[in-house]
Formats: C-alpha cells, sequence, structure tokens
C-alpha cells in the first residue's frame, strides 16, 4: 500500500540531497514527487494497487506538494528542491530504488514500465 511522505521526511530529503536510506531500504521502493491537479499521476494511480500486487516487498511512497499544509515547509521550498536537486521539471516524477540503492528515475510511465524498472 503506497504510503505519504511526511513533512519531516521531505525536509531530511532536501537537507541531504535525497530520501533517507531508512525510507529507500528493501528490495524495491519507489517514491513518487507529485502535484494533485496531475491527470498523468491519477492515471499512474490508479494502476499502483496493480504495480504492488506484481513486485514482493515492494514499497511506495508519494506526497502531492501542492496541498500539504506542512508547519514549516513551504510547497515551493519543496518543488525548487524537486526541480534543482533532481534535474526534473515533469510530474509526476518517479525515483526508483533497488536494494537501497538509487537506480534510476522517471516521470509517468506505464504500469508495464514502472514494474520493469524495480524488478
Amino acid at each position: 500500500m503506497k504510503q505519504k511522505l511526511t513533512e519531516t521526511e521531505c525536509k531530511a530529503a532536501i537537507e541531504n540531497g535525497d530520501f533517507d536510506s531508512s525510507l529507500v531500504a528493501g528490495p524495491a521502493v519507489a517514491i513518487i514527487l507529485t502535484q494533485s491537479w496531475c491527470p498523468q499521476w491519477k492515471a499512474m494511480e490508479a494502476y499502483l494497487p496493480g504495480v504492488e500486487a506484481a513486485i514482493d516487498g515492494l514499497k511506495i511512497y508519494y506526497v502531492e506538494y501542492d496541498i500539504e499544509t506542512w508547519e514549516n515547509l513551504k510547497y515551493e521550498t519543496f518543488m525548487a528542491f524537486k526541480e534543482n536537486t533532481f534535474n526534473n521539471m515533469e510530474i509526476p516524477y518517479v525515483r526508483y530504488y533497488k536494494n537501497g540503492v538509487y537506480s534510476r528515475d522517471s516521470n509517468y510511465i506505464s504500469m508495464d514500465g514502472f514494474i520493469s524498472r524495480l524488478k
């Protein structure tokens, strides 16, 4: 089941340049950074249960950073981190990790493509 990233996890990513090793530990992890209004995100979100069923031990984290009501982290700050640190201006933006190590990234992708990046 996908899990929403917390403000603390997002702030730590900004401070460290990537997500904490405790989040990305495991055989297959995907972290999705997006905005709530994006139709491509809605299409991906609809097929995520099928992705989870196809990959044992998969963890999926996400954040719709345009609608977060964080106390100490501003939308613009997180968006700038995503765009500048990860050099990606598009949404949804997905980072894939295998066995705790970053392996690649993508923007919108089909369910089969999503699965193939984690197997």
